[in-house]
C-alpha cells in the first residue's frame, strides 16, 4: 500500500482526459494533461479509472504514456492487485473525476484550482512572514 500526503485521484478516461468518442480515442480535453503533469509533480497518485477494458484499455493507457502520464495503478487500488469475484471492482481513491459526477465534469481548470491553488497560497504566505522577519534582521 503506498503512503501518501496527497490525496488519491481515481480518474476516469472518456470524457474525462479525452473527448468522448468510445470506442475511439477522441481529443485531449483543455488542460487535462498539463493538470495531470502538474498533480504528478506535486505527489498525487493518479489511477486510471475507465470502463475500458482489453484492447481499448491498452489503447487509452498507451494514449496517456505518448502525453507523459504513467499511472500508479490501471483499474485497480494498486498494482499487485488480482481482479477475482471475491474482490470489489471499487476503487480505493480519495478523489474520482469523472464527467459522469452529480454536477457533471468541472473542467480541468476548476480542478487545477480547486486541488493545487492551495499550494500557492501556502507559498505567498511563506514569503510574506519570510519577508517580514528579512525586514525585521536588516533593522538590527
Amino acid at each position: 500500500m503506498i503512503s501518501s500526503r496527497r490525496p488519491i485521484l481515481a480518474i476516469d478516461f472518456d470524457g474525462t482526459i479525452v473527448e468522448n468518442k468510445y470506442p475511439s480515442i477522441g481529443k485531449p480535453i483543455l488542460f487535462a494533461f498539463e493538470t495531470l503533469h502538474k498533480l504528478q509533480e506535486k505527489g498525487f497518485v493518479l489511477i486510471l479509472w475507465t470502463y475500458r477494458s482489453g484492447e481499448k484499455l491498452k489503447e487509452a493507457v498507451e494514449f496517456c504514456r505518448e502525453h507523459g502520464i504513467e499511472f500508479y495503478a490501471v483499474n485497480k487500488s494498486y498494482p499487485e492487485e488480482d481482479y477475482t469475484d471475491e474482490i470489489s471492482r471499487k476503487i480505493n481513491a480519495d478523489i474520482f473525476i469523472d464527467d459522469r459526477n452529480v454536477g457533471g465534469f468541472l473542467g480541468w481548470g476548476e480542478i487545477y484550482k480547486e486541488l493545487l491553488e492551495e499550494d500557492k497560497e501556502l507559498e505567498k504566505l511563506k514569503n510574506q512572514k519570510k519577508g517580514f522577519f528579512e525586514s525585521l534582521f536588516k533593522k538590527l
